[in-house]
């Protein structure tokens, strides 16, 4: 250094000398300073910055320093400098003391690690000297809570259990089973015949659970390319391929952070990303697309198919360790063919439904209407049974859903039927038999009655004729007649 010069010449002195004439501007200059620990706890405000406490609801200077910043000031992202190392060098914060432009500066020490932070409130009243600033920040924010309320209703719960309709032992153990599975954070496996409710218990199970405040990410296997299942998974980072998104794109499995992922099914998912799936689930943490970087997730995982799974682990098409990972909570959902005395409880709910979507009037089902839907096979399950009932309601005129009208759809519709109940039968036989010759209506009634017994009987032919009160050589005598006469009685 010259006599003629007072200023350093050397780096370390320029830095040491620009940071002391930085803070000493700051200290007075600015509108209130704050010190934060390694552990992000105020140690220390200024003179300026204890005007704030009473605004922030704190009346003495002890209740606000010694405590963890994230609690003492809202919005805050102190603790964020810290963990990053990283400054915040201008920031606007809102709290309850009003609107600040704020910078926020590490401090390290001699071997270069972060020991604290040093929060400074730069401008008290910014709308004076940066209005712009203040108005593109206020339409972000309303840009990213109108974003957030979107998703939120785009991924909020659908169900409950409330909504799987049933009364009858198979319906109750499922409820049960489910309950049990919101208690735990361990995978589920859905099991069942397609139609029978799968997506609903994985929204129920949802609702149930410590996660309901988190998002329900769903992804239907079956529904996309296998091509493109491992960046609907795992996303995909920025610029990974030839028309790849510049900022990359988040996977399932990012978006389901802090809540519940479901993969309908699962059964469908291509041997080659069954393996990646697996590794995701053991270690918690998945590696996008294009990208070496390690990203951590916390989602509860829930299963389904409508396939058998331990077959097609024997048959070498489904990982077995995968396989065993998933198959921790399995929950079977019963066809509706095992829990028929719920079939009512359904038809009331799945009709009430139907006329708020069309936009048409509520209509009802018949006693007989309602005989011959609780008869039948259903192997479609619940969504069969809707769309059965959508038909009958859209051709019918009347707001009362005759058996005629329900026969008629499920002829048409070429839906497998066990049997025509002796209620339904008749009123089949009543509503057609003005212009049909009376030989043609006793053969249906006796077919109907035949049919029934059968029925009740498990097509046991003894039992059927006794409660028929015929001999068994009448009653076989009857069936060949009439097939003869091409009456078909499905046994």
């Amino acid at each position: 250094m010259t006599p003629s010069s007072p200023l350093p010449l050397d780096g370390q002195r320029i830095l040491a000398l620009a940071a002391r004439s930085m803070f000493d501007l700051f200290a007075n200059a600015s509108e209130g300073m704050m010190l934060v620990d390694r552990e992000a706890r105020v140690v220390w405000i200024n003179d300026q910055y204890k005007r704030y406490l009473p605004a922030l609801g704190y009346e003495r200077e002890e209740d606000f320093v010694g405590h963890p910043v994230a609690e003492v000031v809202q919005n805050t992202q102190m603790d964020r400098v810290i963990r990053t190392g990283k400054p915040i060098l201008i920031d606007l914060l809102s709290n309850k003391a009003g609107t600040f432009v704020v910078s926020r500066i590490p401090l390290r020490d001699e071997k270069g690690e972060v020991i604290g932070a040093l929060g400074i409130v730069l401008f008290d009243h910014p709308e004076t000297t940066l209005q712009p600033l203040i108005q593109k920040f206020a339409a972000l924010n309303r840009e990213l809570d109108d974003a957030r309320r979107e998703l939120a209703t785009q991924r909020r719960n659908k169900y409950t259990l409330a909504s799987f309709v049933g009364v009858s032992p198979a319906a109750t153990e499922v409820k049960r089973q489910a309950r049990r599975a919101a208690m735990s954070s361990s995978p589920v496996l859905l099991l069942g015949e397609t139609g029978t409710g799968k997506e609903l218990l994985a929204h129920a199970i949802h609702a149930a659970s410590s996660r309901a405040n988190g998002p329900l990410v769903s992804v239907n296997i079956a529904a996309v390319p296998d091509t493109l299942l491992e960046a609907e998974f795992f996303g995909v980072a920025p610029g990974a391929y030839t028309g790849a998104d510049r900022k990359g794109r988040d996977g399932k499995f990012k978006l389901a952070d802090g809540g519940t992922l479901f993969l309908d099914e699962i059964g469908d998912m291509p041997q080659a990303l069954q393996a990646k799936l697996l590794r995701a689930l053991q270690e918690g943490e998945i590696e996008p697309l294009g990208s070496n970087k390690v990203i951590r997730f916390d989602a509860r995982v829930i299963a389904a198919t409508s396939r058998d799974l331990a077959a097609l682990v024997r048959d070498g098409k489904f990982r077995e360790d995968l396989y065993y990972r998933l198959n921790v909570l399995p929950i079977r959902v019963p066809p509706l063919r095992e829990r028929r005395a719920d079939i009512p409880a359904l038809v009331e709910v799945l009709a009430e439904d139907i006329a708020l979507r069309s936009g048409s009037g509520p209509f009802e089902v018949t006693p007989a209407a309602m005989e011959l839907l609780a008869a039948q096979a259903w192997r479609g399950n619940t969504r069969e049974l809707r769309n059965v009932l959508e038909q009958a309601a859209m051709r019918s005129d009347s707001p009362t859903l005759e058996a005629q009208d329900v026969a008629t759809v499920l002829r048409e519709s070429g839906i497998e039927q066990l049997a025509v109940p002796a209620a339904a039968a008749s009123t089949l036989a009543a509503s057609s038999s003005a212009l049909r010759p009376l030989g043609e209506q006793v053969a249906e009634l006796e077919r109907a009655a035949i049919q029934s017994a059968l029925a009740a009987t498990s097509g046991n032919k003894v039992a059927a004729a006794r409660l028929l009160g015929i001999s068994r050589a009448k009653l076989y005598e009857r069936l060949d007649e009439l097939s003869e006469n091409q009456t078909s009685v499905q046994i």
